[in-house]
C-alpha cells in the first residue's frame, strides 16, 4: 500500500481529522468531482476569491502585497481578467 493511497487518506481523516469536512467517496455532481478516490483526494474551492489586478501599476512584492491591488469577490463563478490571478480557499481544512 502506497503512502498516499485512498485507504491511508481515509484512515488519517477518520482517526486524526486530517481532512474536515471529509467525503469518504468520490462525488460527481455535474462535471467536477470531489472526495477521496484511488488517485488521492479532490478538494473543493470555496466561493470566496481575492482577485489581484494591477490597475494602479504598482510594484508587485510577493512578500508585501498592496491590499489596494486585490478585489474581494464572492460568487459561484470567478472570472479572472487578463494579466491577473486569483487566490481561493478550499472548503476542506487540511491538517498536514
Amino acid at each position: 500500500m502506497g503512502l498516499c493511497s485512498d485507504r491511508w487518506i481515509t484512515r488519517m481523516a477518520r482517526e486524526h481529522g486530517m481532512i474536515e469536512p471529509f467525503e469518504d467517496r468520490q462525488v460527481r455532481e455535474g462535471v467536477i468531482s470531489y472526495g477521496v478516490s484511488s488517485y488521492g483526494y479532490d478538494m473543493r474551492v470555496a466561493r470566496e476569491f481575492k482577485i489581484f489586478t494591477n490597475i494602479n501599476s504598482t510594484i508587485v512584492d510577493p512578500k508585501n502585497f498592496d491590499e489596494q491591488s486585490f478585489v474581494d469577490f464572492k460568487g459561484p463563478v470567478c472570472i479572472i481578467p487578463p494579466n491577473s490571478f486569483a487566490l481561493a480557499r478550499t472548503v476542506e481544512y487540511f491538517k498536514i
